[in-house]
């Protein structure tokens, strides 16, 4: 099969044995068969989304450039969406350069830090002037 052939949803649910393991990750059909023994995470993780639109499970780990080079390699063809099927999960990747959702993450770690920072100095200020006060 090459990567223009169109699989119904129906057709992969049948692909859900370890043997025959269909997957869809944003709308393209993967066999991963060949990677279940392969795969680091175990051939449970695999088993549990095999037939079914595995887009959120795949997303949620965090997957490394090479885990989705071999996903490339596993490719077998796209959804043909029909009106009964489940909807997708989650909406596909953008390859937007915008940071900002970024840079609020690491803004709030950066409070926190400075924060507990902060509140360790006054609470080390408080012994010392506890501790002087208490000689006296």
């Amino acid at each position: 099969m090459s990567s223009t052939t169109q699989i119904t949803y129906k057709e992969v649910a049948e692909h859900s044995s370890k043997k025959d393991l269909y997957l869809v990750v944003h709308d393209k059909v993967y066999n991963a068969s060949a990677f279940v023994d392969e795969h680091p995470g175990g051939e449970e993780v695999l088993l549990d989304v095999g037939g079914q639109d595995a887009t959120e499970a795949f997303e949620d780990v965090g997957h490394s450039d090479e885990a989705r080079e071999i996903l490339d390699g596993l490719l077998v063809g796209t959804l043909d969406r029909q009106p009964d099927d489940p909807k997708p999960k989650t909406a596909p990747p953008t390859a937007s350069l915008d940071t900002s959702a970024q840079s609020s993450g690491t803004g709030l770690g950066i409070g926190l830090y400075a924060f507990v920072l902060l509140g360790g100095a006054v609470a080390f200020g408080a012994y010392r002037y506890l501790q002087a006060n208490s000689e006296k």
